[in-house]
């Protein structure tokens, strides 16, 4: 993996290549015109992380370049600033380092430093070392939160010391509305804010006019789409696996005002399931499937992508809203949902500038008879 080169002066050079290169992978499709959405060309990233690396009374800030002739071969790479992460983390860099160099309890076997900020300016950073953490560790964490104005979080094996809180607010204006998210350390989050602005309005414009239905979300994640989308729809039915998201999902939407959604913690496939009769017990039961006029389904799944059985069930919904982070896997299931749904609106996000990673949206709508 090459650590990413930020040339901004280059930055539409390098969008144009992103943007033929999804138009070639989807050639074979009927598509309407690309919408290409940019991403400011460096510090974009709110949340990274770093290896500490330790070299006689010195240390710093450090990333592995892979070769890919050999995999097992690993370059270190001194990072003092990385014009990728946000400005805020990049302020942070040097004086947390002063602040470790001049403490050998802060410094002694710290192993990786983790930042999530955000577009508000909350600065979570997380110290991960090999040995466990005690009272002093603490004294001076608690110090250097003050001094710098973060939250620290302590981990080593078996422990977890959360100073101050294990999360952060994002504020994301969305069509001139501030939405909030509760988003937790270790947890997934949408890594460029301001592209998520992008995303969730381009999927909110997308899904418009259905408020008499209702819409179901696959891989919702911490609710970041549910939100934005609620005001589009009756009701809102999100499903999720992860303990952690599920509960920030919760959270996020007592917090947003949004009470016509709800969460279930619950895999795709076990949802599939549940609305064939196949799955019962409490959790069934309490999503009272049978009360939901589904309209829209929204999916965001990993890198696999869907798998042919997932596919199959989406493509029973009229409208489908689907955000790949990967075109090739993308491009798979399209050749499934396509037998059943036309494409609508075809987006590229520009999530990872300078990297190959292309983010796409894509709305489809289910063809006529006659079609």
């Amino acid at each position: 993996m090459a650590i990413p080169t930020v040339e901004p002066e280059r930055y539409a050079e390098q969008l144009a290549e992103k943007q033929a290169y999804v138009e070639k992978t989807f050639a074979a499709f009927t598509t309407p015109a690309l919408e290409v959405y940019p991403s400011p060309p460096s510090h974009y990233r709110q949340r990274c992380e770093f290896r500490i690396w330790h070299e006689d009374d010195d240390l710093f800030y450090a990333m592995f370049e892979v070769d890919s002739d050999n995999p097992n071969n690993k370059r270190i790479v001194r990072l003092d600033q990385f014009p990728v992460a946000s400005e805020h983390i990049n302020a942070l860099m040097p004086r947390l380092r002063e602040a470790f160099l001049a403490s050998d309890e802060l410094r002694r076997r710290l192993f990786q430093v983790e930042f999530l900020t955000t577009l508000s300016g909350e600065a979570l950073v997380t110290l991960i070392y090999h040995r466990p953490l005690g009272e002093a560790w603490e004294a001076e964490a608690r110090a250097l939160e003050e001094a710098l104005g973060i939250m620290i979080i302590g981990r080593s094996r078996k422990q977890r010391l959360v100073l101050t809180r294990d999360h952060v607010w994002e504020r994301l204006t969305v069509d001139g509305r501030e939405l909030v998210y509760q988003q937790v350390e270790n947890s997934f989050t949408q890594p460029n804010a301001y592209i998520c602005q992008t995303m969730l309005s381009w999927a909110k414009e997308a899904t418009a006019g259905h408020q008499r239905e209702d819409l179901v979300e696959l891989y919702c994640g911490n609710g970041n789409f549910t939100i934005a989308l609620a005001d589009n729809f009756r009701r809102v039915l999100a499903t999720e696996i992860s303990r952690t998201s599920v509960a920030s999902a919760n959270v996020n939407l007592d917090a947003n005002g949004v009470t016509n959604a709800q969460v279930a913690r619950m895999s795709a496939e076990e949802f599939a399931l549940a609305l064939k009769g196949e799955k019962t017990g409490r959790r069934v039961t309490e999503m009272a499937l049978d009360t939901y006029a589904f309209s829209t389904v929204l999916v965001d799944p990993p890198r696999a992508g869907l798998d042919v059985q997932s596919c199959h069930q989406i493509s029973e919904y009229a409208q489908i809203v689907y955000i790949s982070c990967n075109p090739a896997t993308l491009a798979e299931n399209l050749t499934l949902l396509t037998n059943t749904h036309h494409i609508e609106r075809f987006a590229l996000f520009d999530q990872f500038p300078f990297t190959e990673h292309c983010e796409c949206g894509v709305l489809l709508s289910r063809k006529s008879i006659e079609q």
